[in-house]
């Protein structure tokens, strides 16, 4: 090796400090050469490189734990951003709260601290019209709900009250985080209290696509409408587990809280459906009859010249012989636009029916007896799911018609057991408090308290109807005359023929179809045929209604 050779590699480097040369670590100390490569320059801090990080970040968030999501669409459910996706209009979501992470400790939580802390926020438009919504997402923590997941919650339904937007839960959760303790019990309170705060004054929306357990229960509840999925929905306050570490018993997931006990045996589901896309799309339906808050009016459509409309079918569905049942759905049909209309409860108290429709291009809300079941009659459950529904078309300007055909309220000892004074007086108190213009239409029976209670003109209907077959009176006219002529009937040679005679007789004096207009109790008695354009007139001269309600903090309703 020449001398040349040698000082070349030998050649004199800058004295090493504590840092190393120009403040990285010295990888030539002493003047000897490391096998180490030097160390990477570090990345100039600039835009580009900020822009390109926050990119990586925000796809990576979008995009999800692959393992997770594969096990979500494994049970048959779709991702919070999938459910999004197929609620809202196309590219008009904002994200809010996208980079949020818990700041517990404790029981080894601070070692995962996922972006969104399990849940999604933010807002869109349904066919237009803003919505404000939360869509928890189960591959993240199981959905469940600690301190940062309900400040999220809280800040967008506080938007949705402070614009008049409705409001969207898609929930799909264990229930509070264990980990975090009070601070989880505190979350869930502070979406009650937003949830009573947000009654009557923006419609409140809850949708079941999964677990929904312990205090998330209560939201939904305390919701206007609550739609659930079969076979993967669930709402229960305690799990089979404790139930069965508590009672003893044994029960599945879905017969403790599963869509088909809610919707037909609690009331807890308005609506259930067999996947979630049908859901979804039936929620972009709801939206589309109802107020964004209770100072605007419902959406209206295009008039369909119902003022003028015969519906000769009218005259043919509902039996002239009040003992003979009908669907009153079918009544339905022929009264609305289209015969379209969205029912709640189907399954749920099917005694009366309550369905959301247009008549003439205005939303209406409309309340009827259905002699298909139980001959039409009101019982516990019933008047439950009538006066909730009368009282939400009440808070948001929907004016309520009410078709009638009912023999009573059920009689019998396990339904005055069960309060059905009390729950009667419910469904009494949200008619009589109702300031929308209200029609009621009589089509057959209307006995006794039953009568009163289905909106009569007594208290407050403002167009009382009536069909050539109605019949308004204490009780049905065989009755009346067993009871009015009980000694002469049991004294009668011929009991059958004097029956005959008398039913006869009450019948011609006091069920004759203009009894009750002839006293002003009955506005009109119209043809069946003119139903459709008798209703659609009425509610054209009660649309400039206004009514004030009397000054008090509130009422004291039945509950």
């Amino acid at each position: 090796m020449s001398t040349s050779e040698l000082d070349f590699i030998l050649v004199p480097l800058p004295t090493p400090t504590e840092e190393g040369v120009n403040g990285r670590p010295d990888e030539h100390a002493n003047g000897r050469l490391h096998a180490k490569p030097p160390a990477p320059q570090p990345q100039v801090r600039s835009m580009s490189l900020l822009r390109e990080q926050r990119e990586r970040l925000r796809e990576g968030v979008l995009a999800g734990r692959r393992p997770a999501v594969d096990r979500q669409h494994a049970l048959g459910k779709r991702t919070a951003r999938e459910r999004i996706d197929l609620l809202l209009d196309e590219g008009s979501f904002t994200e809010i709260d996208m980079y949020r992470r818990h700041q517990a400790h404790g029981l080894r939580i601070e070692e995962q601290r996922p972006h969104t802390d399990g849940v999604i926020t933010g807002s869109g438009t349904i066919h237009g019209r803003r919505v404000f919504l939360y869509a928890q997402d189960f591959t993240l923590f199981g959905g469940s709900l600690g301190d940062a997941h309900a400040s999220k919650i809280h800040k967008v339904m506080d938007l949705a009250i402070s614009t008049g937007s409705p409001f969207i839960g898609l929930n799909d959760s264990g229930g509070a985080r264990i980990q975090e303790g009070a601070m989880s019990l505190n979350g869930y309170g502070g979406i009650f209290q937003r949830n009573v705060q947000a009654s009557g004054v923006i419609p409140q929306i809850s949708v079941v696509l999964g677990p929904c357990a312990g205090g998330a229960a209560y939201s939904t509840a305390l919701a206007d409408f609550t739609f659930m999925v079969r076979d993967t929905a669930q709402i229960y306050l305690t799990g089979p587990d404790v139930v069965e570490a508590v009672s003893g018993q044994r029960v599945t997931h879905a017969e403790l809280g599963g869509a088909e006990v809610h919707g037909g045996r609690s009331g807890v589901a308005t609506f259930v459906h067999d996947d979630e896309e049908s859901c979804l799309e039936d929620v972009r339906y709801l939206v589309s009859m109802l107020p964004g808050n209770n100072l605007d009016l419902p959406p209206s459509a295009p008039s369909r010249d119902a003022a003028t409309d015969v519906r000769p079918r009218l005259a043919e569905i509902v039996p002239v012989e009040p003992n003979k049942s009908y669907d009153m759905r079918q009544v339905v049909a022929e009264l609305v636009d289209d015969g379209d209309f969205l029912e709640l409860h189907e399954n749920w108290a099917p005694n009366v029916i309550c369905v959301l429709a247009r008549i003439d291009g205005d939303v209406v809300g409309v309340v009827g007896n259905q002699p298909m079941v139980m001959a039409g009659v009101l019982d516990v459950a019933a008047a439950q799911k009538a006066a909730r529904f009368v009282r939400f078309c009440d808070a948001f300007s929907i004016p309520l018609v009410t078709l009638v055909d009912v023999p009573g309220f059920l009689p019998g000892t396990d339904q005055e057991h069960a309060g059905i004074i009390r729950h009667g007086a419910k469904l009494l108190y949200a008619y009589c408090e109702a300031t929308v213009p209200r029609i009621q239409v009589i089509l057959r029976k209307a006995y006794g308290g039953a009568y009163i209670v289905m909106d009569s003109r007594s208290i407050g209907t403002d167009l009382s109807l009536a069909w050539p077959t109605n019949e308004i009176a204490v009780m049905g006219a065989e009755g009346a005359v067993n009871v009015i002529f009980r000694r002469e009937l049991a004294a009668a040679a011929d009991p059958a023929e004097l029956r005959s005679e008398l039913v006869a007789e009450y019948s011609e004096q006091l069920v004759h179809p203009h009894y009750a207009a002839e006293r002003g109790l009955v506005d009109d008695v119209i043809d069946p045929v003119q139903t459709r354009s008798a209703v659609a007139r009425g509610l054209a001269m009660l649309r400039d209604k206004r009514k004030q309600p009397p000054q008090r903090k509130h009422g004291n309703v039945p509950l």
